[in-house]
Order: C-alpha cells, then sequence, then structure tokens
C-alpha cells in the first residue's frame, strides 16, 4: 500500500515516512506544500494521502482543500488530515463531502505508533478514523438536538463509531460482549430517526449526525 505525505515540517515529515514505512507503506513522495501533494498525488496515485491541515503559503486551511480537490479527482484515493490542534469542523467537511477513506488525527498520535498506523490503515482500507479529542469536544456541544436522547453508554459507543471502531473494537473498548455493543447501536439508529436501510449506511449517517454534518 502507498501513501504520500505532505508536511511543512522536514523533521515531522522524516518521522511520518518512518512510521508508514514501519507499519508496511510505501512511501513513493514526500512534499511540503499543497502543491507538490497534488502534483505527488497525480504521478503516484497512491492509496492514503496523509496531510497537515496547515501548509504554505498562508498556514490555513491549503491541506484540507488539497484534501477535498484529491477527493473530487482521485476518489479512490484515502485522506487523513494531521493537526496540532482540535479543529473538529474541518472533519465534518470531509465527511459531508465523502463518508469513506477520510480522517482527522491529531499529531501528537504519532508518538503512539502503533494506534496510529492502525488509524491510518483503517482510512486506507476505506474506514473513518477521528481522533478521540475531537470526538470528545462533539460530544459536549450536542446538548440540544436528538443526540441529547442517547443514554451516556450510547453516546459513547456513538463517539466510538465516529473514531472508525468496529463493532468488536468498541466491545473490547467498552469490556462488554459484541451482541450488547450491537443493542447499543439499534438503539441508537431508532433514536436518531435513521432510515432502515444498509446497516454500513446507517453507522454512516449516524456518525454524520454526530458531527452535524449531515445535510438531511
Amino acid at each position: 500500500m502507498r501513501a504520500v505525505i505532505a508536511e511543512d515540517s522536514v523533521l515531522l515529515r522524516v518521522g511520518l515516512t518512518k512510521v508508514l514505512e514501519m507499519g508496511g507503506f510505501q512511501v513513493p513522495a514526500e512534499v511540503g506544500d499543497a502543491e507538490g501533494l497534488l502534483a505527488a498525488v497525480a504521478e503516484h496515485r497512491p492509496e492514503l494521502a496523509l496531510i497537515d491541515v496547515r501548509m504554505p503559503p498562508d498556514f490555513t486551511d491549503e491541506g484540507v482543500r488539497a484534501a477535498m480537490e484529491i477527493r473530487r479527482r482521485w476518489p479512490g484515493t484515502a485522506v487523513v488530515l494531521l493537526s496540532q490542534y482540535v479543529e473538529e469542523r474541518y472533519a465534518a467537511d470531509l465527511l459531508s463531502a465523502n463518508t469513506s477513506g477520510v480522517g482527522y488525527l491529531l499529531k501528537q498520535r504519532v508518538a503512539d505508533v502503533a494506534d496510529f498506523v492502525a488509524a491510518v490503515r483503517r482510512v486506507a482500507d476505506g474506514g473513518t478514523a477521528l481522533d478521540p479529542q475531537v470526538v470528545a469536544q462533539l460530544l459536549l456541544r450536542r446538548d440540544n438536538d436528538p443526540l441529547a436522547r442517547l443514554t451516556p453508554r450510547e453516546r459513547e459507543v456513538l463517539g466510538l463509531m465516529a473514531e472508525g471502531r468496529s463493532n468488536a473494537g468498541i466491545a473490547q473498548a467498552l469490556v462488554v460482549s459484541e451482541s450488547a455493543v450491537a443493542k447499543h447501536i439499534n438503539n441508537i439508529f431508532a433514536k436518531l430517526d435513521l432510515p432502515v436501510v444498509d446497516a454500513d449506511h446507517r453507522r454512516v449517517l449516524a456518525v454524520l449526525r454526530f458531527l452535524g454534518a449531515s445535510r438531511a
């Protein structure tokens, strides 16, 4: 699996390259700005792009805009945004455009190599990965909407879903059975008034509702 890296800090860029290579990725290109990123994706057509949110020249949202362009031009390329701080609206922007193969992680997560590589691989395989701190902030802000119907345990489950965890991963994190997790998820679907459709699609809708990114 191939990944390109866009990060203006040379030291972090080298570190990310080493971490991904240790995790079994090939890194055919690492660049320092959004223009170089788009050129690298066009040339190498990687499965994954790992992108800093703020890059030259203005250090605002260059990485986000490049990620959106990648998703538009090369929808088969998964993208993971990296940020120094929690800016959850960027995760919502990406998910509102495409609900698979996207991630938003804080740079401090790189230090936990195993978890970081697992999250990146989950995104490369078509899943989602949201930083737990983003999830925590979103939970604190959702007091006056349908999410208020959820029990504390159901909110925990939905938060872990938003991080991109499977039923088995949620069960392991909460030390409960997978059948208990499935029951909580069905309760979440019912309380959020989600339509009875394909189960994977309902998970995406639940996460979008959680993010406030749903346009329904």
